[in-house]
Order: C-alpha cells, then sequence, then structure tokens
C-alpha cells in the first residue's frame, strides 16, 4: 500500500514488537507504523520503550482494535495517531504524511467515545469535589489558558484561537505551548486528552 507512494520510503519490517525495537538502531526511521496486539511485546509496550530511547521517531498506531482503552494507552506511551485498518487506503495514507507534518491523526469516532468518558469521569470528579489524584501535580492554569484549551478541544488551530480571542498569533501559539508543559505532555492532542482525564475542562 505505502511502497507505491513517491515520498514514503519502507525501510524494514518487524514480526514483533521487540524486533520493531531493535530495528530503530538499524534503520532509525522517521515513522513506525505499530499494531496494538503483537507476540513477544505488544505495540503499546513498544511504542512506550521506542519513545524513550528514541523520541525523534514517531510511531502511529496502525490497528483493528476499537477500543477506546487502547487508543488512550496508546497516546499515553507516545503514539503520534491511531487509525483502524480497515479505513479506505487514501485515508491510511493521508495519515502518515499528517503525522510526518506533526499532527496527530486520530479515528473520529473512536476518539469521540474516549473523549466523551473522560469527560464524563471528569464531571464525576468535579460533582464530588474530588480531582484527580494527578490533577495536584500539575502547574495550575491561568484562566486565559483554560480558555485556551477550551478552544484547544474544539480542534481550533493557533490562528483561528488567535481570532477568536483577539490576540495575537505568537501570544496564541504561547499559551498553547504553556499548556502542553504545564500537563506534561507533547502535543495538543495529548492536553486535551489530560485536561479531561484530570476534570480540568469538559466536552461542553
Amino acid at each position: 500500500m505505502l511502497s507505491d507512494e513517491s515520498d514514503i520510503e519502507i525501510v524494514g519490517e518487524a514480526a514483533n514488537g521487540r524486533q520493531a525495537l531493535l530495528l530503530c538502531s538499524r534503520f532509525g526511521p522517521d515513522l513506525i507504523l505499530m499494531d496494538v496486539r503483537m507476540p513477544v511485546m505488544d505495540g503499546l509496550a513498544a511504542t512506550k520503550e521506542i519513545k524513550q530511547r528514541y523520541p525523534e521517531i514517531s510511531v502511529m498506531m496502525l490497528t483493528m482494535h476499537e477500543n477506546p482503552d487502547y487508543l488512550l494507552e496508546a497516546l499515553k506511551a507516545g503514539a503520534a495517531g491511531y487509525v483502524l485498518k480497515d479505513a479506505p487506503r487514501e485515508e491510511i495514507i493521508e495519515a502518515v504524511r499528517r503525522v510526518r507534518n506533526g499532527e496527530t491523526p486520530l479515528d473520529p469516532e473512536l476518539a469521540a467515545r474516549l473523549l466523551r468518558r473522560l469527560a464524563s469521569e471528569g464531571e464525576m470528579r468535579r460533582g464530588t469535589g474530588r480531582p484527580h489524584e494527578a490533577a495536584y501535580a500539575v502547574e495550575p492554569l491561568t484562566p486565559r489558558e483554560l480558555e485556551v484549551l477550551g478552544l484547544m478541544k474544539l480542534g481550533r488551530t493557533n490562528r483561528q484561537i488567535a481570532g477568536d480571542l483577539v490576540i495575537s498569533l505568537g501570544t496564541a501559539k504561547n499559551h498553547v505551548e504553556h499548556i502542553i508543559s504545564k500537563l506534561g505532555v507533547s502535543d495538543r492532542t495529548r492536553a486535551v486528552v489530560q485536561a479531561l482525564e484530570l476534570g480540568l475542562i469538559d466536552l461542553r
């Protein structure tokens, strides 16, 4: 499928997570397509170890598992995307290119299920007045950062956030970077997931 694309070069294939890890040092790929369930070492464990050893390598999950728990664990492990194997060929190829451009493509239905669940759990924590234990370790977000985070949740770009809040593009970018840093994550998608999980924002 990918070998027909002129801008994509396949440098190796692995039968399991452990082999994928070993091939990283040999080939130094830009991107790895990883399944969730594999023998010897599963894809989630392999992704976590690859990102720890080779943070410059992107990992995109390509799997048949429509499980929001797997999506959450993949994001926590450092995956840069989660796409289903039965997605149209063009969609998978486009997802690979999006990862290369620094985006985080996620199966939309699965992502929506995960966000609804995390938002529900966050609502329950707010209702009891007891925040998630991890929330105590997060540097507090300012009111403006919470406002920006709410727009990030809607998928707004930095430029759109700047327009919505009538601030400069540079200021919007700085707010996003501060939010990502405070939440201890690596990108916008994980920032939103983390915030929902901690009960800092909801889906409304």
